[in-house]
């Protein structure tokens, strides 16, 4: 059996149900349409800097942030676009604005729309109408997020997106993570390196972009929490940023249309012709062994 209920915590939370299989999913839409929680059994899958979310001026550190229409951050913040230079900061605005959930559903499955609609805010800053349509759905212990983007705009509009999911980990020495790609950008150093599998997490920070992927599937065992995640997109995502912090009880598996500064450089950038749409899909699959 499939519910969504709707609680008011700080902010107005949907939350998805598949009772059957004890999963559930917490989404808070104003809050950049953000999924919070997803936890299987009474056990969290994402990490929630709970603290810093109850600061609205604050990033969210935690759960599944959207990236729109950037992923990463520009030079100075800065991109031209018709000869015009604009401001954009890291990661877009996206994860920032107040999304509306327009669509609940609980069929076969759990599932909730949440949009986005351009406004003067966005075009002062991306100068185009558009709007984002993300359907998130909950089946059993897999969470798929489909997404429509549409540019209602007369000029074509070129764009990156992604997600920045902060998975809940135990002792990192005992991650192992699947990465189809035989090399990676250290994003701290901008050095290019060949990759064996394998993490040095007695470093500081590992901000790592993997492209020139070789297949539409990654995975990360988490040995000390007995979890498997596995993370399936389609051929929107052209990169894996894998990124984490010495002491803090995430990782971060992040699938990207783009690599940073697309926008400038034009590198794998999605051009939408005027009136028309893209739909992508991403897919989480958690099992714990």
């Amino acid at each position: 059996m499939f519910s969504i209920a709707v609680q008011q915590q700080q902010y107005k939370t949907y939350i998805l149900s598949d009772e059957a299989a004890g999963s559930q999913l917490e989404v808070v839409p104003e809050r950049g349409g953000i999924i919070t929680r997803w936890r299987i059994q009474g056990q969290e899958i994402f990490y929630l800097d709970t603290e810093r979310f109850t600061h609205p001026e604050l990033s969210v550190r935690g759960g599944n942030p959207i990236l729109f229409p950037i992923c990463g951050n520009l030079p100075d913040n800065t991109y031209t676009h018709n000869g015009q230079q604009y401001t954009l900061k890291q990661h877009g605005f996206a994860r920032e604005l107040p999304w509306k959930a327009t669509q609940k559903e609980t069929g076969d499955k759990a599932s909730l729309t949440v949009v986005l609609d351009s406004n003067e805010q966005t075009k002062a800053v991306y100068p185009f109408d558009f709007q984002l349509a993300f359907t998130y759905e909950l089946q059993g212990n897999t969470l798929e997020v489909r997404q429509q983007y549409k540019n209602l705009s007369s000029t074509p509009m070129p764009f990156s997106a992604g997600f920045h999911p902060y998975f809940l980990c135990g002792d990192k020495t005992q991650l192992k993570l699947e990465i189809p790609s035989k090399q990676y950008q250290d994003n701290q150093t901008k050095e290019i390196h060949s990759f064996d599998g394998n993490f040095d997490f007695s470093r500081d920070e590992i901000d790592f972009a993997f492209g020139q992927l070789t297949s539409q599937s990654a995975t990360a065992i988490d040995g000390s929490r007995k979890l498997k995640l596995t993370l399936d997109y389609d051929d929107f995502s052209t990169y894996l940023v894998f990124w984490t912090v010495k002491g803090k009880e995430f990782y971060c598996l992040e699938p990207w249309s783009a690599t940073r500064n697309s926008l400038n450089t034009g590198d794998n950038l999605t051009v939408l012709a005027p009136g028309s749409s893209y739909t992508a899909s991403v897919r989480l699959t958690a099992n714990f062994f």
